[in-house]
């Protein structure tokens, strides 16, 4: 990272309620058939968050939202384009952070949970969790 574009303090994972997180949570949650199939678990930045709700998650009743240290995973983590087909430095909001460390994300990656609900839309949630939803 650099200083005009420096590294995120949190990365966010976003989980369906067709898939509830367990309390406490184990050492690695199940993994996704979109993470199986693409290699790696799909990860995204406070500020790419409110576009991956509305894109994947806009028939959601709720989510769960996952938030992990940056710095406990970073030798992990390639910046790439959504699909894993680019790889590169982080260029603005166009690259998503994607874990590369056999599918390991639990108690120990993941600083805290929160549960959101879809109320007509997102922006509701959003708001509610602005001083949880950090960059």
């Amino acid at each position: 990272m650099t200083e005009s574009n420096p590294a995120p303090t949190f990365i966010y994972k976003l989980v369906p309620s067709s898939s509830p997180v367990p309390d406490p949570l184990p050492d690695a949650l199940p993994v996704s058939e979109l993470d199986q199939k693409s290699g790696f678990l799909h990860m995204s930045t406070s500020k790419q968050v409110p576009r991956t709700l509305k894109h994947f998650f806009s028939e959601d009743e709720q989510v769960y939202v996952l938030r992990v240290p940056y710095a406990g995973v970073e030798k992990d983590i390639k910046w790439e384009d959504p699909k894993g087909e680019v790889c590169g430095p982080r260029a603005g909001e166009g690259m998503f952070p994607h874990i590369y460390n056999g599918f390991r994300l639990g108690k120990n990656e993941v600083e805290s949970v929160q549960i959101w609900k879809n109320e007509s839309g997102w922006d509701t949630a959003l708001e509610k969790a602005q001083d949880w939803l950090l960059y």
